[in-house]
């Protein structure tokens, strides 16, 4: 047998590759066809205009087929700067803009330059895997921060968890799985701590267009010295239906973005052109159309906090951008309770207990839905298929 990374031995399977093994061998008729909220992400492709810009650049960009800078396009560097300075009253310079593929390479690329094995990260709960996944990969520590009221986490309660070894916090406002959007105050105090600590703070913001408030989310970009303590991740899929293409960014310090350089020119030396190429046109061009999915996301959101309130027994822990984090009202475990909705039920969402340390009782009592994908007609039916469910 092959030599085996111990650390990749002791990392959990793919959550969401796990649930489709569920589906294998189970038919779903016609008439009651698979309700699937297990995963965020857009089902349709980005729109017409977009398609064809990526379609005109494959025909007619030489260079859209070749190595592209490691830090990624000048225009899409400049794009996120620019709008970036507008929506946070700040000014955020291209050259502290950098393109991943995809906001989970962002988070790969920011952590591994900043913890190594032995190292702790602070991280809240539920947390969303792919995040502990990485850490566990690489040895690093995940610290559970429990969230309290509202899926909100303290920066007090957060201060006595660091430690000599402890390298970062890392925050995901909309979050990912409970939906919570973490109020500005809550995002200042964590930045005054990290700085107090001198540790980072990691803000993934990969929901930011989907967020219910108006206006700045926070102003931690204000700051003077924010590249001393922030690093901000992003992703393209969402807003733009870009999930196929892979593009995400990190927003840090021009002294950050030298070690980040070194993580992706080594893992795919530059971001796809032809993604690059999409996001800069969608955000050129499709702000009217993104206010209108992001309209569309929040009557979802209403529509699905408003038909778990009519469940009995179910409790919305959090309910915003693409997600609910509810507790069901049964004694079994989620993850037998998840296999069950696939089979009796026709519904596939996640178990708590892919979002929580191994033997936590929140996981086993709590669910992950991902009501983003389906319309209010398709979350009605959810409703009452949910209802109809006995154990």
């Amino acid at each position: 047998m092959l030599p085996l990374n111990p650390t990749f031995a002791q990392t959990f399977r793919p959550p969401v590759m796990e649930a489709r093994r569920w589906l294998d061998g189970v038919a779903f008729p016609p008439d009651r066809p698979l309700i699937n909220v297990s995963q965020a992400a857009p089902l349709e492709p980005p729109p017409e205009g977009l398609r064809r810009a990526i379609a005109q650049a494959a025909l007619e960009l030489p260079q859209a087929h070749l190595y592209g800078p490691v830090l990624g396009n000048p225009d899409l560097r400049e794009a996120v700067a620019a709008e970036w300075t507008a929506a946070y009253g700040a000014d955020v310079q291209p050259a502290q803009v950098a393109i991943t593929q995809g906001c989970n390479q962002a988070f790969c690329a920011a952590l591994a330059s900043l913890a190594g094995q032995g190292d702790e990260v602070v991280i809240p709960v539920p947390w969303y895997f792919n995040h502990k996944m990485w850490l566990d990969m690489q040895g690093v520590r995940a610290v559970p921060l429990p969230c309290g009221p509202g899926m909100i986490p303290d920066a007090d309660h957060a201060a006595r968890l660091i430690g000599p070894r402890t390298r970062a916090i890392v925050l995901v406002s909309p979050n990912n799985p409970s939906g919570a959007e973490y109020p500005a105050a809550t995002l200042r105090a964590f930045f005054e701590l990290a700085r107090d600590r001198k540790i980072a703070l990691v803000v993934d913001e990969t929901y930011r267009d989907f967020d219910s408030r108006e206006g700045a989310p926070h102003d931690l970009f204000g700051d003077p010295d924010w590249g001393d303590v922030l690093i901000q991740l992003y992703s393209f899929s969402k807003a733009y239906r870009l999930t196929g293409h892979r593009v995400g960014a990190i927003v840090a310090s021009t002294a950050r973005m030298v070690q980040l350089e070194k993580f992706l020119d080594t893992v795919a030396i530059s971001t796809g052109q032809l993604g690059q190429i999409g996001a800069a046109w969608g955000m050129a061009n499709l702000r009217g159309w993104l206010a209108g999915e992001r309209a569309e996301v929040l009557r979802r959101r209403d529509a699905m906090a408003a038909g778990m309130a009519r469940l009995e027994g179910w409790q919305v822990k959090g309910c915003g951008a693409y997600f609910a984090w509810a507790r069901h009202p049964w004694g079994l475990s989620s993850a037998e309770l998840a296999q069950r909705l696939v089979r009796e039920a026709g519904v596939l969402l996640l178990p708590g207990t892919m979002f929580m340390p191994e033997g936590d009782p929140t996981g086993h009592q709590h669910v992950r839905i991902a009501f983003a994908n389906v319309d209010a007609d398709a979350i009605a039916e959810l409703m009452s298929r949910l209802a109809a469910f006995r154990p």
